[in-house]
Order: structure tokens, then sequence, then C-alpha cells
């Protein structure tokens, strides 16, 4: 494979590559939290609670975390970009029907099915990346990758609340299928297409082996961090609308989207996460990283200060970013020890990891309905201290790993 990858190296374009998959992990990832800033009007809408209305993201994140499991198999079979051509064009025709429904229900099915069909990019390009690029490219590009991902934690939320306001939630599904036509255009003209890997392989086959990947202490421990992760990042974002919506801050509802747009400045760290593992190493990046979103996370509540209040959150999404593109790298390092369990270990990791969102919203409802947002805050930073301590155990078991 590096053969091929250094002859039709010259004939690649990987600063466009690069770009068109960082630009679909952006878009494709914004489904995931657009109907975070909808939970209050889908409860008003359609006469829920909003705990029930929250459900409209978890069912999308269910959906997402089932499809990671298959998709990376399938790419196997078919081929990297036709898997993620197909999944955009799926994309495009359920966002369209979404727009479309007036019963919570149809919400319901189409937001799983949206998720299932999100999943077709996320663990298919992690593989696309490793395969398409040359060894000195890969860890920058998965960076690029992820901060698509987590700048749609962001953009995702902007825009819906952006959209819904001035011309109805409806809209924000039909703005979402027109982007993903369009990216799926971009995808099909300008990306290379990879080899097509196992030809006659039995797509069920790696979901057999799932049950050998939690056996292996260094995965379930990474596994562990990966839950909590995601689950922490959406949780901070649903707590910090409601909290900034209350005294002492009141405040409106676009002051309050120029907040979550401010928190796009934590995650441009995440492409120099592999420069800063190079020096430091994967594990301290991860710990790190965790350590600053905890800090973060804990004195939000503890601030009523609004300025210092915007720079903790910064801190909290810059340190989220420095994780997750070193946690993927850690996952692949001791998936390795599996052998061929390798891809299937990177597929487990993905649907943990937004497994966790399909919580995050249900979590932090449930505490701020229990507690102050102070406590609130402290809890879902005592959640994300569990990763950390499961990261510092994760070095161990790296450290023993590499000396066999």
């Amino acid at each position: 494979m590096n053969n091929s990858i250094n002859t039709m190296g010259a004939t690649r374009n990987y600063p466009l590559m690069t770009i068109i998959l960082c630009w679909t992990g952006l878009v494709v990832m914004s489904s995931l939290y657009v109907t975070i800033p909808l939970t209050t009007l889908f409860a008003q809408l359609f006469e829920i609670s909003t705990t029930n209305a929250a459900a409209a993201g978890s069912t999308f994140s269910i959906g997402f975390a089932i499809g990671c499991l298959i998709y990376g198999a399938l790419s196997d079979k078919y081929g990297r970009k036709t898997v993620i051509f197909v999944g955009l064009l799926f994309l495009t025709l359920i966002s369209l029907t979404l727009g479309t429904v007036h019963s919570f229900a149809w919400i319901l099915v189409l937001r799983g099915l949206q998720g299932a069909a999100a999943a077709t990019f996320s663990p298919v390009a992690l593989a696309y990346a490793v395969e398409m690029y040359p060894a000195e490219k890969r860890v920058t590009t998965i960076g690029f990758i992820s901060t698509g991902f987590l700048i749609a934690g962001i953009v995702g939320q902007v825009i819906s609340s952006m959209l819904s306001e001035h011309y109805g939630w409806n809209a924000v599904f039909y703005i979402l299928a027109v982007v993903y036509a369009v990216t799926a255009t971009l995808v099909f003209f300008f990306l290379p297409k990879g080899g097509i890997q196992q030809a006659h392989a039995n797509i069920w086959e790696p979901i057999k082996q799932i049950g050998k990947v939690f056996v292996q202490k260094q995965l379930v421990l990474c596994y562990l961090v990966a839950f909590v992760l995601l689950m922490s990042f959406v949780s901070m974002y649903t707590v910090l609308g409601n909290y900034l919506s209350t005294a002492p801050y009141e405040l409106s509802k676009q002051e309050i989207l120029s907040v979550r747009f401010i928190g796009i400045l934590g995650m441009l760290v995440s492409p120099f996460a592999g420069r800063i593992s190079k020096h430091v190493g994967v594990g301290i990046t991860l710990r790190g990283g965790l350590l600053l979103a905890i800090i973060g996370l804990a004195s939000m509540g503890m601030i009523s200060n609004l300025p210092l209040l915007i720079v903790m959150s910064i801190l909290f999404v810059g340190g989220i970013a420095l994780a997750v593109p070193s946690l993927v790298s850690l996952v692949s390092l001791v998936g390795q020890v599996g052998g061929k369990m390798r891809g299937i270990a990177v597929s487990v990791y993905t649907f943990i990891l937004f497994t966790g969102t399909s919580f995050g919203p249900i979590i932090s409802l449930q505490l701020m309905n229990n507690a102050s947002y102070l406590i609130t805050f402290l809890l879902l930073a005592c959640i994300l201290s569990i990763g950390l301590l499961a990261a510092c155990l994760i070095r161990h078991e790296a450290g023993e790993l590499n000396n066999q």
C-alpha cells in the first residue's frame, strides 16, 4: 500500500482532499447538534416535556452509533468513497423529508435514520485518510477531520438557531439537504477513489469480533474516555444555553449564539494535536486536554463575570479539541496489538464516542431539573474526571504494550 501511495501521491491534491474531508465532517456532524437549540421549541410545539423533546438528538446518536459498527466493513467491501457518497445522498433525502413532517414521532424516526446515514462518514473517513495519505500527513489530516467534527458542535447549533428563529425549524433541514447535495457533488468529482480492500469480504465478520475487543483492558479504558468526551461536550452546551438565559446574565438568543460561536476559538488547536503529540506523547496530550476541559467545565458554574465565563468555555472546548484526535491515535495504537482487530477497535470507539452524545442532553436536563447550575457543572466535571482517571491508566497499559 505504501508503494501505491508513493506512486500516486504526485497525482493527488492532498490540500484539496483535506479541505473536502474537513468540510464534509463539519456538515455531516452538524446534523447531530441542530436539534439542541430546537429542544424548547419542539417541547412547546408538540406539547411534550423538554426531556422528551431532547430525544430528537438522542435518536440521531443511537442511529449514528449503530451505523458506525457496520459501515467500516461495508467500505472494506465496496470502497471508502462509494460509501461516503451514497451516505450523503441518503442524508440529502432524509433531511429533505424531515422538513416536511408535522409529527414528533416521525421526527424521531427520521432523526434515527439521519444518524444512521451520517455514520457513513466518520469511521470511513478515518480509514480513508490512513489509506490515501502518506504517513507523514496522516496525523495532521485526522486532526483536520476531527476539527470538522468539533466545529460542527457549535456551527450546527448556531445555524439551527438562526434559521429556526427567522424561517422556522423546517428550514433547518431544508438547508441541510441542499448542503449535503452540494457536498456529495464535491466528493464525487474531487475526492480520489481508493481501491476496494476486500471485495469478497463478509461484512458481518468484523461485528462478530466485537466481543474480543472488550477483553482488552487497554481498549476498555479508551472506550471509557470516549464515552464521557462528547457526552460532556453536548451536556456543556445544553446547560450553557439555559444558564446564560437566566440571571445574572439574561442573554437574548442572539447573544447566546454569539457565546457559542466564540467557542470555535478553542477548536483551532485540534489540527495541532498531532504536532503536540510528537513532542510530548499521545498519552500526555490526551490527559492534558482532559485536564484543561475539566478545569474549564468546573469553573463555569462558579463564575458570574461573563467575559471570564466565555474564556472558561473556550478552555473547555480547547481541551476537548486536543483530547479527541489524541484518543483516536491511541485507540489505533492499542488496537494494533490485536492485529486484524484494529479496524473493529476503531469502529467500536466511534460507536461509543457518539453513544455518549445520546446521553448528553438527557443527563444535563435531569441535572438541571434537580440541582443548581453550579452543582450541574461540577457534576459534569466529575463525570469527565472519570475519563481523566481512565486516561492515566491507559498510559501504564500502553507502556506495557510497547515493552512487549
